[in-house]
């Protein structure tokens, strides 16, 4: 591509209300702009880089056998009531012009499994593979960190048909195998986890993450590969305080004005570990006390899974249940109201509070003083245990690029997807759904790959191979020759692009050129020529190499060729 006369805004500065360093430079490299929240316009040159991701995609998609359709953004609510996810908090409803509820789609579980439902017949019709580029629409409540978190995107969803687990199996493994190529080829450091199967259901999940500060989400993993995890489902050996000897029955001492853990670690000189934390939920069938140690916090999709649905208690709640403000409240003596704790409590005997104002209990122990479920509803810490190895498990913020998902029959099930197998019996169809966001897998990269001139793009992502910077007018002898080199390297397959801007000064050319990032860049000027050299920048540390001009084309396809 010849940039003059092109379009390609970039900006000096990035917009104030941007946190995550990929939005600060999508936006000032001009990829992207922001139309409003949670929607982002791309541009010509962010979608040359969205299209060179979605082609690595679809390469492992069709490699696998996986075949592609295109299903509708727009679908019947009737469909989604079928499988219970009619009116997710999330979903977009609307209805068309004869009153038909609508939905569009947040994914196509159901749009899949609907035509599974209408096209297989037979064991013979089995296994099948299906995947699509389509947009989704996500009622995100809070848009942020440019194109990580947004309401509006392009998804590649794949759905694996097959006649029972052990083919379900193969499939699962197949895709995992492809993603981990798709984000090999990406350039990306990433980590395949165990995963929470969330609102798709199902018999089990993974997610495929790549480490980055701005990453939303947390995992937790051994340095040795052994064992990783995001925190919503990871487990960890917790380190256990000296508890010493446990007292014969528990004691009550005064605590007045004490309302926190960590108030009541000083007060009293024990550990927080030595101390019980008691928050109080209320689910649909009443309140709940859950419990667990004073270094660890709460997880609330762990207790979710517990007892379902709930929201925090309010002050008055809690003072009509147990007699006492959340400082002073506890599991002794309760009476009409449901304890889950989790496991480390059976460990040990704690301080806690005793259900009245200004008193707290110590030496605890829980089967003796008191009785609860036990689940596991605590947040991992750095440095635990790895439930695998052993060794100190290291918590990371990532980002989330892909997930994989065995769905068993949920959605097959309810929506009639079923073969005759070779009996002639009816039997459903066992499905598995895998997901990748094209432009997350964009913003991880430059997540992963920038410096403080710009993005430093991974081969495969980058808008362009080359980017040659001429310094000098048209109808000059460097022009022609730039314009050879252009075809040159085109004609051996790398796309190029040249900055033949007559009205911009070299300087804010150079600027650009690394704020965009190709992995080279090419200077020609007056000094080029008669005799060379060509000045070749690589991008990745912008290492500076001299190229003759004979066989230069060659030599810049060799030089690429070792980039990441």
């Amino acid at each position: 591509m010849r940039l003059s006369g092109r379009f390609w805004p970039t900006l000096r500065d990035a917009p104030a209300d941007a946190e995550a360093i990929s939005h600060k430079l999508m936006v000032r490299a001009g990829l992207v702009r922001q139309l409003a929240s949670g929607l982002y316009s791309f541009l010509p040159f962010g979608l040359r880089s969205l299209g060179r991701i979605t082609t690595v995609i679809r390469e492992e998609m069709d490699r696998i056998g996986a075949q592609e359709f295109q299903l509708p953004v727009m679908q019947p609510a009737e469909i989604w009531e079928a499988t219970g996810r009619y009116g997710l908090d999330e979903q977009f409803r609307l209805q068309d012009r004869s009153g038909r509820a609508m939905v569009l789609g947040m994914t196509h579980e159901e749009i899949i499994t609907w035509h599974a439902a209408r096209e297989i017949r037979s064991y013979r019709d089995l296994p099948q593979s299906w995947y699509q580029f389509q947009t989704k629409l996500r009622d995100e409540p809070r848009p942020k960190s440019g194109i990580l978190r947004v309401r509006e995107f392009t998804m590649k969803d794949s759905y694996s048909l097959d006649v029972d687990e052990a083919g379900l199996a193969r499939s699962y493994e197949a895709h995992a195998e492809a993603y981990a190529r798709m984000f090999d080829r990406a350039g990306l450091d990433w980590y395949m986890v165990e995963s929470d199967v969330g609102m798709m259901g199902g018999m089990g999940a993974h997610e495929f993450m790549a480490p980055s500060p701005a990453g939303e989400d947390t995992i937790a993993r051994a340095p040795s590969g052994a064992y990783a995890a995001n925190v919503e489902l990871a487990v960890s050996v917790a380190i256990d305080p000296d508890f010493g000897e446990t007292p014969a029955a528990y004691e009550p001492f005064p605590t007045p004005g004490i309302g926190t853990i960590e108030e009541l670690s000083a007060a009293t000189g024990l550990p927080t570990g030595r101390m019980c934390k008691s928050v109080v939920v209320v689910t649909d069938t009443g309140p709940v006390l859950a419990l667990v140690r004073g270094e660890h916090a709460l997880h609330e999709k762990k207790l979710s899974h517990v007892v379902g649905r709930h929201r925090p208690a309010q002050p008055d709640e809690i003072r009509e249940w147990f007699g006492a403000g959340p400082g002073s409240i506890g599991p002794v003596g309760l009476e009409g109201v449901r304890i889950v704790a989790d496991p480390t409590i059976a460990t040990g005997h704690y301080v806690t509070g005793a259900n009245r104002d200004g008193e707290h209990l110590r030496g605890v122990v829980l089967g003796r003083d008191f009785a609860a479920e036990q689940a596991d509803i605590r947040t991992v810490l750095a440095g635990e245990g790895c439930p695998v190895s052993g060794e100190p498990l290291v918590l990371e913020p990532v980002i989330e690029i892909g997930n994989i998902f065995k769905l068993g029959t949920k959605y097959s099930e309810p929506l009639g997807a079923t073969y005759l197998n070779a009996d002639s019996q009816e039997r459903p169809i066992v499905m598995g759904s895998y997901g990748i966001g094209p432009a997350r897998v964009l913003a991880a990269a430059i997540e992963q790959s920038h410096d403080e001139a710009g993005i430093v793009w991974p081969k495969a992502l980058a808008p362009f191979d080359v980017h040659i910077v001429l310094v000098g007018d048209a109808a000059t002898p460097q022009a022609d020759f730039a314009a050879a080199l252009f075809g040159q390297l085109t004609d051996l397959g790398l796309e190029v692009l040249l900055d033949d801007r007559e009205a911009t000064k070299p300087g804010e050319k150079f600027v650009e050129a690394e704020l965009l990032g190709c992995p080279i860049r090419v200077t020609i000027g007056k000094r080029t020529l008669p005799d060379g050299p060509l000045e070749v920048q690589v991008r990745r540390g912008r290492e500076r190499c001299d190229v003759p001009l004979h066989g230069a084309a060659e030599a810049i396809l060799s030089l690429w060729s070792r980039q990441r």
